[in-house]
């Protein structure tokens, strides 16, 4: 048990890490706060001091000197996660490892097609570095500005571009991590084949910080597309989305690149909470899909070809084709923006899970009478990932009804809100968590949904590799 932060093992620990890390190397006191923030505001972290190593020896030391003193740490990345991973919610003597330092491109290997990125590397920044070199990484999302690679494997972060790329776990060839005991795990080499027993990489990607620190990673990089294309198409149902991605994926096969559900309300909050956004088509429908297509030169043709017998079709009752870099970026923005309109028009719920892609109707159906069984008058809007199946339901109070005021009056709905969404995800062999994590905040879901033997094999290598449970302590499991 660590002791008070003012005298005993946390003092000590606290001495030896900074005597360790010089003098710019820590942070403590106010200095900590940007640390401890959530970015949805339900959550407020605790910590006495942040460590900020410059290389994987220094974080090597640092668990070194947490595993002698039986210290809890957690690796903190660009604090993008919403699902309290990368906070301690009710202890303060522990310490935020913060990788920020650690954010260099190590190698670009045209010959490999890969990339060595250390975990602090603003994904951004990586994606940049790697068109500099005419290649591109394809993992796309809202928060690619702030988030760092090292976050992005410890979640396995999903987005945009799963449909064809995969999740981060795939675009992962090779790892470097600091484990619970301080060893360094280094396997970097661009190896797209190593069967040499267990896949620790894989192991430790999506493990949310509890098996080690991920310090380092070996990237899968892909040859920048010929010719993009974008289209904003009107449709009836889910079903009809689920219908036109296969009839495209026949059409134009692995071109399809991205393609994002949309309903009706969530356009109408986007253009009611943002300014110069504009609704490209001119009727209203029940939903959209956003559709980019990459590929070789010529593609625009056939992707107009095949769009025009599914308008003639009936499948689109109307679209539009971007013809401009900054109409296809005006699309996007339509999408982009759906997270922050949702924010601004007072979510009381925001759900992160995915069914697979035959059930999505039934599923937004479900979710929409669990809903109804609550309370009638609450709004939902659903949208997300349509080619992998993570639909993301945002809730809302009964219009008129301000988030504060329907907080304040009837607090059990939130709580019954969001199990109704994990009951019908349920109900439909989905995932509680499609591409955000478990962190603190599923905790209890991961326990009440997940396969009893899944959950039982994952609490043994826990145990196994951090017998003394320092390594973010509190996410994943519930105590």
């Amino acid at each position: 048990m660590v002791e008070s932060a003012e005298t005993g093992t946390f003092a000590k620990a606290v001495g030896d890490l900074k005597k360790l890390l010089g003098d710019s190397g820590w942070k403590e006191g106010s200095d900590v706060a940007m640390y401890l923030d959530d970015p949805r505001g339900r959550f407020k972290g605790r910590s006495n001091l942040v460590a900020l190593p410059k290389n994987v020896s220094e974080v090597s030391e640092i668990v070194k000197i947490c595993s002698e003193y039986k210290l809890p740490l957690i690796p903190y990345g660009g604090g993008t996660g919403v699902v309290a991973g990368q906070l301690s919610i009710d202890n303060s003597d522990l310490v935020v490892v913060s990788l920020e330092r650690m954010n260099k491109v190590r190698e670009i290997s045209a010959e490999n097609s890969t990339l060595v990125a250390e975990a602090g590397c603003i994904l951004a920044n990586l994606k940049a570095a790697a068109q500099e070199k005419g290649l591109i990484f394809p993992l796309g999302m809202a928060s690619e500005g702030s988030c760092r690679i090292g976050g992005n494997l410890a979640t396995n972060a999903g987005g945009i571009q799963v449909l064809r790329h995969g999740n981060a776990r795939d675009l992962c060839v090779g790892i470097e991590a600091v484990l619970p005991d301080g060893s360094i795990f280094s396997e970097l080499a661009p190896l797209r084949k190593n069967n040499t027993g267990y896949d620790l990489r894989h192991l430790l990607i999506g493990s949310e910080g509890t098996l080690g620190i991920i310090t380092a990673a070996t990237l899968t990089l892909k040859p920048v597309p010929q010719e993009t294309v974008t289209l904003f198409a009107a449709i009836q149902s889910p079903s009809t989305a689920v219908n036109l991605l296969g009839k495209l994926r026949n059409d134009l096969g692995d071109s399809v690149d991205a393609i994002e559900l949309m309903s009706d309300l969530g356009i109408q909050l986007v253009n009611r909470h943002l300014a110069d956004t504009v609704f490209p088509l001119g009727e209203t429908s029940p939903w959209y899909l956003l559709i980019e297509f990459c590929g070789s030169t010529g593609l625009r043709e056939e992707v107009e070809q095949a769009i025009m017998r599914h308008f003639e079709s009936g499948i689109i009752s109307d679209v539009v084709i971007a013809e401009s870099e900054a109409q296809r970026l005006a699309l996007w923005r339509l999408r982009e923006e759906t997270p922050e309109a949702n924010r601004r028009e007072g979510a009381i719920c925001s759900s992160d899970t995915s069914v697979p892609i035959g059930r999505i109707e039934e599923f937004i159906a479900r979710v929409g009478a669990n809903l109804e069984a609550i309370q009638p008058g609450l709004r939902v809007n659903s949208y997300g990932h349509i080619g992998d199946g993570n639909i993301h339901h945002n809730v809302f109070p009964p219009e008129g009804t301000s988030k504060a005021d329907y907080v304040e009056q009837s607090p059990d709905n939130i709580e019954a809100v969001r199990m109704a969404i994990n009951e019908a995800t349920n109900d439909c062999n989905g995932s509680i968590s499609a591409e955000h994590g478990i962190g603190r905040l599923k905790t209890n879901d991961l326990s009440r949904f997940a396969d009893p033997a899944k959950l039982s094999v994952m609490k043994k290598i826990k145990k196994a590799l951090d017998p003394d449970n320092i390594m973010n302590p509190g996410a994943l499991f519930d105590r």
